[in-house]
């Protein structure tokens, strides 16, 4: 019996799949815990547009991080720190800093978790961060440090 998954069946599919499964294990299990429903016509057809709307939804999300990206290009956050000897800044710069400065100098909220900073900036001076705006789409914010 042909079934389409409403969740994720370990071992069996993922939601959304089409799928030829035992007629016992569709009517028994599957089709009696709303796991799945029988693939008629009409069920198959309303996943295909559901993934269709999934599919443009996707595609959204990443002309709006391509959208951001473009805008963070151009940008330069501005940061000021105590500083010693050659420019060895008296702690460090941390992405949760960066983060904030960005939200109140250009009003854009991006998370600290998105911010891939390696090691903390303990230098004066610029700095490109990567920023993952998308699975797909990495930006780069170019970050100054200044003495205090």
């Amino acid at each position: 019996m042909k079934v389409i998954f409403n969740q994720d069946v370990k071992g069996k599919g993922k939601k959304g799949e089409i799928k030829d499964v035992s007629d016992g294990y569709a009517r028994n299990y599957l089709l009696k815990n709303n796991l799945a429903v029988e693939a008629t016509k009409g069920n198959v057809q309303a996943q295909k547009a559901i993934d269709a709307k999934q599919e443009q939804k996707a595609q959204e999300e990443i002309d709006e991080a391509e959208k951001l990206k473009e805008s963070l290009k151009d940008m330069e956050v501005k940061l000021t720190a105590k500083s010693g000897d050659n420019g060895r800044l008296f702690g460090s710069i941390t992405s949760k800093q960066i983060a904030e400065e960005l939200k109140k100098a250009h009003n854009i909220k991006i998370d600290k978790r998105k911010i891939e900073l390696d090691d903390p900036i303990r230098n004066l001076g610029y700095t490109n961060v990567p920023v993952k705006l998308h699975p797909e789409v990495t930006g780069t914010i170019r970050v100054h440090i200044e003495e205090k």
